[in-house]
C-alpha cells in the first residue's frame, strides 16, 4: 500500500509542476505589458507605489492577476493590463516573476 502511495505522488509531481506556467514566454510577456511600470525583471517599479514583482510567490501573482482581470482588486490601471491576460499568460507571469532574485527576497 505504501509503495502505491508513492508511485501515485510521484506521478502527480510533474502534473503539478508542468501547470505552472513557462517563465521563458513569462519574461517575453513581461518585456510587453509589465515592464514600464515594474520594470522588465520586476526589481525597479517606476513608482514608490508600484510593487517589486521579483522573487514573489507564485501563487500570490497568479491570484493577484486573476482578482484583477475580474475586477476582485480595484484597480483600473492593473484591470486594464490584466484584462487582456490569458490564463496561460497570467502563469507564465507568474514563473517568471517568481523566478527572479530581488533585494526584498529572505532565505529560509
Amino acid at each position: 500500500m505504501r509503495a502505491l502511495l508513492v508511485v501515485a505522488v510521484l506521478l502527480a509531481v510533474p502534473a503539478a509542476a508542468s501547470a505552472k506556467g513557462n517563465a521563458d514566454s513569462g519574461k517575453s510577456k513581461a518585456a510587453q505589458v509589465c515592464a514600464a511600470c515594474h520594470g522588465a525583471e520586476g526589481t525597479k517599479p517606476s513608482a514608490p507605489d508600484q510593487p517589486i514583482l521579483a522573487g514573489q510567490h507564485y501563487d500570490y501573482l497568479v491570484r493577484a492577476l486573476t482578482d484583477y482581470k475580474i475586477g476582485k482588486r480595484n484597480n483600473p490601471i492593473m484591470k486594464g493590463f490584466a484584462g487582456q491576460l490569458s490564463k496561460q499568460d497570467i502563469e507564465d507571469l507568474a514563473a517568471w516573476f517568481s523566478s527572479q532574485r530581488s533585494a526584498l527576497h529572505v532565505q529560509h
